[in-house]
């Protein structure tokens, strides 16, 4: 009944910037997947909500792992680690976001900072609920079931994206509801470089590991580094660790030890060594100079 890749492509390329009278969101990316698998524990920045439409699982999410069948959905909140297990896989959709807050209502800022702060991060039952049917509604269909045109769709997904604190939280609000070819390489390239941005403290952010992430093989993930930022995965993300270091070595108290966990490097040897060959100086020497400047 639904195509499932067409219908994560036509999301992808028709809402990814939505905009209501009270509220604005940035969608990072979108997932249709029919045989979703499992991933690794880890985190994001931002919302990643999840609706199961078939097959069973669980999902750990700060350590405590709940049960996944057809009409669980589960919010994956910023900054929580968490994973997903399929048995052996399901059905799976979901979406992941920001709330551009100087474009929304007070109203709506509220809500999401509940979401952000609850402790229901996974609710049974939800396919009668308004949020269930919406995105339902944006999946593209097969046969004689009609789907949506392009310009109802951004105006749904918005509707979509207001129902889901309720879905989770006791309402602070009420919204007003009203109405392919593959994802592009700047899209995926865009929600690769989320993942490794969200993760750098991982030791072990390997090619492959994020290219399973957003389900893509380890060799297509490269050559979109390669033609995308025109450098290597690997030097890629050598670089993003040290630009999070000299950061931290900047604005933070953290020991250089710290600093060398957090930013994924494992022993203070290796991030010494790899700092100093970007950077032309020592992490010590580094701050030193940084500090005297400010």
């Amino acid at each position: 009944m639904y195509l499932w890749e067409e219908s994560d492509t036509w999301l992808n390329q028709y809402a990814l910037r939505l905009k209501t009278a009270e509220a604005t969101f940035t969608v990072h990316y979108w997932g249709v997947h029919e045989r979703h698998t499992s991933n690794f524990l880890h985190k994001h920045s931002f919302f990643e909500i999840c609706y199961v439409l078939g097959g069973k699982g669980s999902y750990l999410d700060d350590g405590i792992t709940y049960p996944l069948q057809m009409g669980t959905m589960f919010c994956s909140r910023p900054g929580i680690t968490h994973f997903i297990q399929g048995e052996p896989e399901n059905s799976l959709l979901f979406v992941a976001f920001e709330l551009d807050e100087k474009g929304s209502s007070e109203a709506i800022r509220d809500a999401f900072q509940a979401l952000a702060e609850t402790e229901t991060c996974v609710v049974q039952n939800t396919d009668d609920m308004p949020a269930a049917e919406l995105w339902r509604s944006l999946l593209r269909r097969s046969g004689d079931s009609p789907s949506l045109p392009d310009s109802v769709l951004p105006q749904l997904a918005a509707s979509l994206l207001l129902a889901l604190p309720g879905v989770f939280c006791k309402p602070l609000m009420q919204p007003n509801l009203p109405a392919m070819p593959r994802r592009s390489s700047t899209a995926l390239l865009k929600q690769a470089k989320l993942f490794i941005t969200d993760n750098l403290n991982d030791d072990e952010l390997s090619l492959d590991k994020v290219a399973a992430q957003i389900n893509l093989s380890p060799r297509h993930l490269s050559r979109l580094f390669s033609s995308g930022v025109n450098e290597s995965y690997t030097n890629y993300v050598r670089q993003q660790r040290v630009r999070r270091a000299a950061e931290l070595l900047r604005y933070s108290e953290l020991t250089i030890k710290e600093i060398a966990e957090r930013t994924g490097f494992g022993s203070v040897h290796y991030f010494t060594r790899t700092f100093h060959s970007l950077m032309h100086v020592t992490p010590a020497k580094f701050r030193d100079d940084s500090r005297s400047h400010d």
